[in-house]
C-alpha cells in the first residue's frame, strides 16, 4: 500500500500574532536580509495572499511575488508599504 504525504510547512502552525511576530523578529535578526523579506512573504500568504496585498498597497502583483520570494532586493519603501498593509508594528530597542 502506497502512503500519500504532503509537504510540511511549519509556518502553517504559527497561528497567533505573537508567533508571527517572533518569526519575523528572528528572520530580521539573521545576517541575510533576504530571509526577512521571505518571512514577510510567508505572513502575506497566511493573511490572504499577494493579490490582496497588491490591492491594499497599490503595488504591482507580479513584482510583489518577486520581492517576497527573497530573490530580489526590495526598496525600503516597498518593505514599509508591506509592513503597514499587514498592520505590523516595528519596534527597536537597545
Amino acid at each position: 500500500m502506497k502512503t500519500e504525504t504532503k509537504l510540511y510547512n511549519p509556518f502553517d502552525h504559527l497561528l497567533d500574532e505573537a508567533d508571527m511576530g517572533e518569526y519575523l523578529t528572528q528572520a530580521f535578526m539573521d545576517e541575510d536580509p533576504s530571509l526577512f523579506v521571505t518571512a514577510l512573504g510567508h505572513v502575506v500568504m497566511h493573511r490572504g495572499g499577494v493579490a490582496k496585498l497588491a490591492e491594499e498597497t497599490g503595488l504591482n502583483r507580479e513584482s510583489l511575488y518577486k520581492t517576497l520570494s527573497g530573490k530580489v532586493k526590495p526598496k525600503w519603501e516597498t518593505v514599509q508599504k508591506i509592513v503597514k498593509a499587514l498592520k505590523l508594528q516595528v519596534r527597536l530597542a537597545a
